[in-house]
């Protein structure tokens, strides 16, 4: 491999040691794709009005970096649609929606963090298999399963509020949540033909010549989501017992 080739792999080099380094996650990725693109020699623009308005300079063949980002930005803009929620829930929750929902599960018995994790990730598992978009991390696991687990939690560790339980178990709790929908949803959508998962795989396997139908690509996903349930059963389980030898630790 000659070393411009080796220069054009440079993004995944900068995405690496800007994620590592904590910096903003879209500045990493956009100058990644910059300096992917400047090495790969295509244009930064190709847009009519910049060479109408610059006569002298030379209008280039191919389509520029910027042109590309913004058309796959316009080509995807529905998935920032969730931002119009934001509104409604930042209502709600200004009204009592976390208090209620941790009041509702303090009532079950039953109710534990562990359980309630697995019920969530089945319940984006459906939601996955009948083709319904939920943007579970602003719209369902901030305002509801959190609050939620909390309240388990407080029934748990026999917590009078949110408060006393100490705030290593409070991030535990957060990341339990964000597995059981990261867990759920993405592989929950790979189980309907109409998800953008099972479509992008579908369209590049079918650019490449290969002769494969949606509900093939299906099919050979229920494995990979079955064992994914599995897991993150045993996980929140695990969980589960954590928190129960806490108690009789005390």
């Amino acid at each position: 491999m000659h070393a411009a080739d080796l220069l054009k792999l440079s993004g995944i080099v900068i995405v690496i040691i800007g994620l590592a380094l904590r910096l903003r996650t879209t500045l990493v990725v956009m100058t990644a794709a910059l300096v992917t693109g400047l090495a790969a020699g295509l244009p930064l623009f190709s847009s009519e009005g910049i060479f109408e308005a610059l006569p002298f300079l030379t209008k280039p063949d191919q389509e520029g970096i910027i042109n590309m980002l913004g058309r796959a930005f316009t080509d995807n803009r529905l998935m920032t649609l969730f931002i119009i929620t934001l509104p409604a829930i930042g209502l709600a929750e200004r009204y009592g929606l976390q208090e209620q929902a941790a009041t509702l599960i303090r009532r079950i018995a039953a109710a534990t963090v562990g359980r309630l994790n697995i019920v969530y990730q089945l319940f984006r598992v459906l939601t996955g298999i009948l083709g319904i978009r939920l943007n579970g991390h602003p719209s369902f696991v901030r305002p509801l399963i959190f609050p939620m687990s909390v309240g388990a939690a407080e029934g748990e560790l026999k917590a009078r509020t949110a408060e006393e339980l100490p705030e290593d178990i409070v991030e535990e709790i957060k990341a339990a949540n964000s597995a059981s929908e990261n867990y759920g949803n993405f592989y929950g959508q790979n189980l309907s033909p109409v998800q953008p998962g099972i479509l992008l795989v579908f369209g590049v396997l079918s650019g490449l010549g290969y002769v494969v139908s949606v509900w093939t690509l299906v099919f050979y996903a229920i494995p990979i989501a079955a064992i994914s349930m599995i897991l993150g059963m045993i996980q929140f389980w695990l969980l589960d017992r954590k928190y129960q030898n806490k108690m009789a630790g005390r």
